[in-house]
């Protein structure tokens, strides 16, 4: 559990300042869970430099609940959270300050989304919460507000977590948070999964990846997994904790980040064979009349090729389809017949192409983006924006990387030849 927050203070003299504003979202990992929101009297001047810059002043400030009155709160609403900030270490001080004068001793583990974004996003111009979230094309309103830098702060978290493909971020919390052995029954875990779409991992007591899977409804597969009675099922409910799920929305993001994590992470309980990717394609050939024309063949990696199969009867069932489908015919005028081929190729190839693969997103008004460059998976990412589409640097930024093989080819192109909805578009 995480407590998204953001502090405006008065300004003035080192641990003389107080709190003007604040806004706490309880985030879950995956939805905000509670928040608040509120102008606090600091009972001492703002310094104008702070008035010009957020817009709050002395007047707005009179009739606005003083610290003490909203204490309660904020210790209840971050009970058991840890606490996410950009520059946390101010935030954090001026709270703990604000506590002090209390006589409260307040105390929260905490993460610094500076921090974090410089580690998972090195490459930025800058790690300010302003231009780094413009430049990842994230919507920010109310900047120097405390509702406004806390939603930024949110949205850029999200993008964060859903980059750490190592899943530090999430392991370093849970060895802080289980210190030993977690009491909840297997059960317990399972009933705080989501029925939906995406991959899930199951950690030891310090929070080291035993297992990662995918599935379409990740609560019923977990829950397969510790009422099984396999060799594997019987280690898994010896030794998870603790289960954390990414949900995906899309069937093919979820295929792609348990490939390529399961290569990363190298958990112990996961298939150690190695994916070859594919055997077999439908490849596109010029005949005598120079017309182009399609053929099952053992994979090459010469010619251009239509879509990657593991078995030569896949890809003879597959051709079948498509010349239905596109009714190809060498019979055919050439021009028709190869503007046939051509289309084939643009709906189920990716062979040597730069575009964006979309699919569903993890909620309404998102999209999920598969890019690929000169046919090799470059990366996946959630975008909500056509222009985070239509700006390769915004794209790039957003995505979380990934080293493509012969596998994900596979995955994608076979999730292309399944899947109704997807969508395909050209990178200029």
């Amino acid at each position: 559990m995480y407590a998204i927050l953001d502090i405006e203070s008065t300004g003035g003299k080192y641990n003389e300042e107080g709190i003007m504003e604040i806004a706490i979202h309880r985030f879950d990992g995956h939805k905000v869970v509670d928040k608040f929101i509120s102008l606090i009297n600091p009972e001492r001047d703002i310094q104008p430099f702070v008035v010009n810059l957020t817009g709050i002043n002395n007047k707005m400030l009179v009739t606005a609940p003083k610290f003490h009155e909203v204490a309660k709160r904020i210790i209840e609403i971050t009970e058991g959270a840890v606490l996410v900030a950009h520059n946390a270490q101010f935030d954090y001080r001026i709270l703990r300050t604000e506590f002090r004068r209390l006589g409260y001793d307040f105390q929260r583990r905490s993460l610094c989304t500076v921090d974090l974004s410089k580690k998972l996003i090195p490459e930025a111009e800058s790690h300010s919460l302003g231009k780094l979230v413009r430049s990842l094309g994230i919507a920010v309103s109310d900047r120097h507000r405390a509702n406004g830098d806390a939603l930024a702060t949110l949205k850029l978290f999200k993008l964060l977590l859903n980059k750490d493909s190592s899943k530090t971020i999430i392991t370093e919390v849970i060895r802080e948070e289980t210190q030993g052995e977690l009491s909840t029954k297997q059960l317990d875990m399972v009933d705080a999964l989501p029925s939906e779409t995406g991959v899930y991992y199951m950690h030891d007591k310090n929070g080291k990846v035993l297992f990662i899977g995918k599935s379409k409804n990740i609560k019923k597969r977990v829950n397969q997994h510790f009422t099984n009675i396999g060799a594997l099922a019987r280690k898994l409910q010896k030794e998870t904790k603790k289960v954390t799920f990414e949900k995906t929305g899309s069937e093919l993001v979820a295929l792609l980040k348990e490939h390529h994590e399961i290569k990363k992470n190298s958990p112990i309980y996961n298939d150690k064979r190695k994916r070859k990717g594919f055997s077999y394609g439908i490849y596109v050939f010029e005949n005598k009349a120079g017309n182009l024309t399609l053929k099952p063949e053992r994979a090459n990696g010469q010619a251009k090729r239509l879509g990657s199969f593991n078995s030569m009867r896949a890809t003879q069932n597959f051709l079948i389809k498509v010349s239905k489908e596109f009714e190809l015919s060498e019979e055919l005028n050439g021009t028709i017949q190869n503007e046939k081929v051509l289309d084939a190729l643009d709906k189920y190839s990716i062979d040597n192409r730069n575009v964006v693969v979309l699919d569903r997103g993890r909620e309404l008004g998102e999209q999920s983006a598969i890019l690929v460059k000169d046919g090799i998976l470059n990366g996946v990412g959630f975008i909500e924006l056509n222009y985070q589409l239509n700006n390769i640097h915004i794209l790039e930024s957003i995505i979380t990387p990934m080293q493509g093989d012969a596998h994900s080819t596979y995955i994608i192109e076979a999730y292309l030849r399944k899947s109704k909805r997807i969508k395909i578009v050209a990178l200029d």
